[in-house]
């Protein structure tokens, strides 16, 4: 604790909390890229954006940080959450990421024209909670439930920078499998009627008066561009049967697909390494949570990986909450089996790839955005913290709401004479 706290005091004397210029020195730069990890290695950052990355770098004027050796990586991507769009999950008043416009399945109103980053909140505190642990960016899913559709509607890539608005394309979600059953007449199947039916009205083949007609006007120009190979879709899907599925329905129909969850990928590796379909893994998952994860196993990522898949990572449950366990994923997954580089990869150069940010985001490269991490140790160990983190070379303050009740509670109990008032309320000057 004492070395971080002088890391700390280190860099706020360098001035660095509003500089945009700064000179990492001698740190060990996992690229994430290309150049691979580099060794006693200097990275400049000018304008916000990385000019060099070598050895002896001059600072001409840019402040300095000192990084003896520290790992340096990119900023992390969070996963899949709702970051910014939830504030309180048992408060529905601050959720945001789900559309209910149907009381019942009868009702079911398919709206993929429904945009979940409209809602977004940089100030949320979820998101200094998020950054302090190295997560830089997330992406917004845009969820379902009863009342809504399978298809969720569109979500996007935010920095966690406190800017409004996503940065590259945004990304249409849908459920298939089980768990979205209960959205689709109670039967999976149903799902693949009901998705060759909005493909149909996109493309005119149902007329948009129609009393079948599934679809509004601003509803088919959303869907449209996801038709015939354009933006990506992200389906949430678990069971190998429908994955193979939806590997067939995707090629004739040209859509260019994410997987999200899916337990029992690893049975159909080499179809999704053909296809060239990235997949964001849950690699804590090693029991089945219900009958569409029965071959759910810890090396997942593993044996993706080994077949040639792309694989990232996205958390089940509290996921906005508990951001910071994406790096726990990642681990878990090198403990079994995955390489380390390539589960790096997975919460940087991967999803930025498969988002469409790849070139702003996810490696150490020159020219891109300077969004960076120093780590105590291990960015893949639990037991190694963020120490700093710069977005656009700025240099963000390493506190939230949970260490600022941290400082303001964890203190030596109260003197005999205080008064007997509990530590922090009104009069106490402990």
């Amino acid at each position: 604790m004492r070395r971080l706290a002088l890391v700390a005091a280190l860099l706020a004397a360098s001035g660095i909390a509003s500089a945009q210029d700064v000179l990492i020195r001698n740190a060990t730069v996992h690229t994430a890229g290309a150049r691979g990890t580099l060794q006693a290695t200097d990275v400049l950052v000018r304008n916000g954006r990385i000019a060099g990355i070598g050895s002896g770098l001059q600072a001409g004027g840019a402040a300095v940080v000192e990084a003896q050796g520290r790992p340096l990586t990119p900023s992390l991507f969070g996963g899949v959450t709702d970051i910014g769009v939830e504030e309180v999950s048992g408060e529905s008043a601050t959720v945001d990421a789900t559309l209910a416009l149907g009381a019942n399945a009868a009702d079911m109103q398919v709206r993929p024209e429904f945009d979940v980053t409209l809602a977004y909140n940089p100030e949320s505190v979820l998101v200094p909670v998020a950054r302090v642990e190295g997560i830089g960016w997330t992406l917004l899913s845009a969820g379902t439930r009863a009342g809504g559709s399978f298809i969720g509607g569109q979500g996007g890539t935010v920095r966690l920078d406190g800017s409004l608005d996503p940065i590259g394309p945004r990304v249409l979600f849908v459920s298939l499998g089980g768990d979205a059953a209960s959205l689709s007449g109670s039967s999976r199947a149903a799902q693949w009627m009901l998705l060759d039916q909005l493909v149909d009205e996109v493309r005119g083949r149902i007329p948009q008066d129609s009393r079948f007609a599934l679809l509004t006007p601003a509803g088919r120009a959303a869907l449209s561009k996801y038709i015939g190979g354009g933006g990506r879709v992200v389906v949430r899907i678990q069971r190998a049967a429908d994955i193979v599925r939806l590997l067939r329905w995707s090629k004739q129909r040209g859509v260019n697909i994410a997987l999200l969850g899916a337990a029992e990928a690893w049975k159909v590796a080499p179809q999704l390494a053909a296809a060239k379909v990235p997949v964001f893994v849950n690699a804590l998952a090693n029991l089945p949570a219900d009958f569409d994860e029965l071959g759910a196993t810890l090396e997942n990522a593993a044996r993706l990986h080994a077949a040639g898949v792309r694989v990232s990572f996205a958390q089940a449950g509290d996921a906005s909450h508990n951001a910071r366990k994406i790096r726990q994923l990642a681990g878990n997954a090198v403990a079994n089996g995955l390489p380390w580089d390539a589960a790096l990869a997975g919460l940087t150069s991967v999803p930025a790839s498969a988002l469409g940010v790849g070139n702003e985001l996810g490696t150490i490269t020159v020219g891109q955005r300077a969004d960076l991490v120093l780590w105590s140790g291990d960015p893949l160990d639990v037991a190694h913290v963020a120490q700093q983190v710069w977005l656009d070379g700025r240099a963000i303050p390493m506190r939230s709401r949970q260490t600022e009740l941290r400082d303001r509670y964890l203190r030596s109990p109260a003197p005999a004479d205080a008064g007997g008032l509990p530590r922090a309320y009104p009069g106490d000057t402990r």
